[in-house]
Parts: structure tokens; sequence; C-alpha cells
């Protein structure tokens, strides 16, 4: 039987990528010397009879030869994943989201086997061979009215994870959960939580669902802003004197979903930074002023501090080796830069751009001002950071600093003596360089000589 995820986006319309099965009746000993017959096997859990069968395919575009076999490793390939197990039986075993005992039962009943499962639109099973569904606890059902349930209270809160994938999984498929479902959440303690685990699920809210939004308000519904990201929860509530239509929070929420909006062309990496700060960009608002006062025009220099927490309650730092929280860090400290530079644009040079590319990634930043700005739902308006970007690409800087013209290797060539006055004066030059009084290399060692 399928089982889980891509039962669920099948019955979704939805393609999935992942495939977990399930085989009844089948002794143990025998799962892994069949699995062996079909193709090569990695062990996951053999304990309790967890397996991945592996495949191979022919990557796009195809060969020429469409009869060429799957075996032929001379093409091509693409690695091909299939979790296979025994339907099993968990129980909690200690403390910690990994306290369980896990035994396999091949005699289980569809009913058992699916009663441990998270939310009953993962308790749904398939078989592709007779297309037929069991469906014990009415996943399909919830599914048609898109409604988030546990499957079982006992089972549920063994596993505190389960609260954050109640987040991600709402925003994701844009489900409500179920009243009884959110009491459940509540009640769970999410100190035990990995920050790998906490990572996880965040990342799939930030970069899966069309609207986030959905995910953060039900972060609030079920305490896990106050009991893992008390500096996001403190924005519930701010009003500022120049937007009473909405708080904070509800603020961050639009800018989100607007975020989505502007981050599809991304890398993944480059996107989840822009989510982030996205996310993150308001936390300083009410560390530096009162509700009374309204909102500080510094809060952009007080952001960092609650913005590395949540970086460090992640456990982020790069991907893929792109350094994600140095980028997320610089965005938030900037990302009031747009607007002030559109506001004083008589008297903004090119070397303030430039030299604020040195600082952050103007085209992300961009993206986070925008998203800010759009997500202002009683003043929606782009138009300053609309012109920032469009100056930005006119200097050609809007993805980092321009080159120095002048490097070490050519002060010598011209006969400068080596020694630390070198650095000062290739600083002094690239500076001459943000301002465009040099544009050459000429001019650049001109000025060297000048200043020398």
């Amino acid at each position: 039987m399928l089982v889980g995820g891509s039962v669920r986006d099948r019955l979704l319309g939805i393609e999935s990528k992942d495939f977990d099965i399930e085989v009844y009746g089948l002794d143990p000993s025998r799962l892994r010397t069949v699995l062996e017959q079909i193709g090569p096997v990695n062990t996951v859990g053999e304990h309790f009879s967890v397996y991945k069968l592996v495949f191979y395919r022919p990557a796009p575009p195809q060969t020429d030869d469409s009869e060429q076999s799957l075996s032929d490793h001379s093409a091509p390939q693409q690695r091909f994943e299939i979790d296979v197990s025994l339907p099993r039986r968990e129980s909690k075993s200690g403390h910690g989201h990994r306290g369980f005992v896990i035994e396999g039962d091949p005699a289980m009943s569809f009913s058992e086997a699916a009663r441990r499962r998270d939310f009953t639109i993962n308790a749904i099973l398939y078989d592709p061979l007779t297309d037929e569904t069991s469906d014990p606890y009415g996943g399909g059902a919830d599914l048609e009215r898109r409604v988030l349930r546990a499957v079982a209270a006992d089972t549920f809160i063994e596993d505190s994870l389960r609260v954050l994938r109640a987040v991600q999984l709402a925003a994701r498929f844009e489900m409500t959960i179920d009243p009884a479902t959110v009491e459940l959440c509540r009640t769970i303690d999410l100190s035990d939580l990995p920050r790998e685990r906490i990572w996880g699920e965040i990342e799939k809210l930030l970069t899966l669902a069309e609207h986030p939004s959905i995910g953060l308000e039900a972060s609030l519904e079920l305490g896990v802003l106050d009991q893992l990201f008390p500096e996001v929860r403190s924005m519930v509530g701010y009003q500022e004197d120049d937007h009473p239509a909405e708080d904070a929070f509800a603020h961050t929420k639009f800018s989100l979903d607007e975020a989505v909006k502007l981050t599809g062309d991304l890398s993944k990496a480059k996107r989840i930074a822009v989510m982030l700060a996205t996310l993150c960009h308001d936390l300083g608002k009410p560390i530096t002023s009162s509700k009374a006062a309204g909102a500080s025009p510094e809060h952009d220099k007080a952001v960092g501090e609650p913005t590395r927490a949540i970086m460090n309650k992640l456990g982020l730092h790069g991907i893929g080796g792109y350094h994600v929280r140095s980028q997320v860090l610089a965005l938030v400290r900037e990302h009031l830069k747009p607007r002030k530079f559109y506001r004083r644009r008589a008297t903004t040079t090119e070397g303030d751009f430039r030299r604020l590319a040195r600082r952050v990634d103007i085209d992300l930043l961009y993206r986070v001002a925008k998203a800010c700005a759009m997500g202002r739902r009683s003043a929606r308006s782009s138009v300053a950071e609309d012109w920032f970007i469009k100056r930005a690409r006119a200097i050609g800087v809007e993805h980092g600093p321009p080159a120095p013209l002048l490097q070490g290797r050519h002060l010598l060539e011209a006969g400068f003596e080596p020694g630390p006055h070198i650095g000062k004066l290739l600083r002094s030059v690239y500076e001459l360089q943000l301002d465009g009084e040099v544009t050459t290399s000429e001019e650049a060692l001109a000025a060297a000589h000048r200043i020398s």
C-alpha cells in the first residue's frame, strides 16, 4: 500500500516526489530478500524493517535510444528512491522527539497502522494495483473540507514535532485546524525539539506555501510563537501611529505572502534569505519604541539582535555554500534604505548605491523592501522600491559592488614599495572609484600617484 504524503498529494492532484510503501502480510525476514530481487537496497532502520529501494532512470533530456535500459549507467542517470517498510507501532520510551520504541508487525490492520500517523489527511492508504483506497479515519473528507485533524489524541501528543507540522501543512494546503487539534497542540511542550527539526518545518512553511501567512497565524494560535519565537510574538498588537489599521504582526503576515510572489526566480538559498528577512524585518520595532509613542525610525538598528536569536533557534548558517545568515542580517539592517534613498533622491549619488552594494545584495534588498511596501494593506505602494532597483540596475550594482580597478600588483609593477601603506592606498583609490571619480585602470593608477 502507498501511504502518507504521496497518497494525499494524489488526491489533491499534486505531483509527488516521495513515495512510501507499507508491505502487509510479509514476514520481516523475507522483506529484504524480496526487495533485493527488485533493486539495490539501503538500510534505514533494519531493526524495525524500513528500507530504501534505489532505482536509476535516464535524466532529461532523454537519450536517442528510447529502449535503453534503466540499468545502463553509461547514460545520464537520476537517482530515485522509494521508502519501503512493514506497518509498525510506536511506543513512547523517553523524553524528546526521538524517544520511541518502534516495532514492525506485518499482521497489523490498515486501521491499526494508520492510527500512529499525525493527521487524517496523511492516514490514507492506496493500492496502485487495484486502484483501491483505504481511509479508516476520514482523511479524504477532511481534504475536501480543508480541515487538518489529528488522527488520535493519545498518540498525537507523543511527538512534539507534529505541532510544527500542523503549522506548515495548514499553510501549504490552506487548511483550517480542527479545534480539538488546536487544543491538543497547545498542551504540547516544544522544548525537546532539536534546531534542525524546527528548521525543517519552518523551511517548508517559507518555501512551499503560497500563503505562509496562514502558517504564521497558526503558529500564534497553537502557541508556537510563545514557546519558540517570542521575538515574533512581540509584534502581536503592536500598533504604529502612521499605520493604525494593522499591527506589526499582521503587516509581517501580509509581507510574507507578497515575498512569495517576488522570489520565484531565485535559487533556494536566496529565496530563503528573502523570506527570513521579510519575517524578521520589523522585529526591532517593539524594542525601540512604545505602543503609545509609535515606531522609532531607528528600528532597523535594533533588528539585528532578535534576528540573530531566531537564526540561532533555527541553527541556520549557510545553504549550499551561500551564507544565508549574514545576508539575512544585512537585509534586515538595510531594509529601510530603498525608501530613504528615494526620499532624498535629489541628493542620492551613485556612490551611495555602490557603497550599499558592498554591504548587501541590492537585488534581494529590493525584494524584501517591496514585499514590505506591498504588505502594507493600508497604503500599498512600491514607487520608492521600483525607483531604487531601476537606479541600481542602471549603475550596475544590483548584484554587487564594482570590482576594484586597482590591485596591489599594479602598484608594485608601477614601482611602489611593498608595505602596509599599499592596503591603505588601495582603499583610498577604491573610494574614489565608488564615487565615480576614477573609471579606468589608468585613472586609478594616476590617483594612487597623486595620493601617495
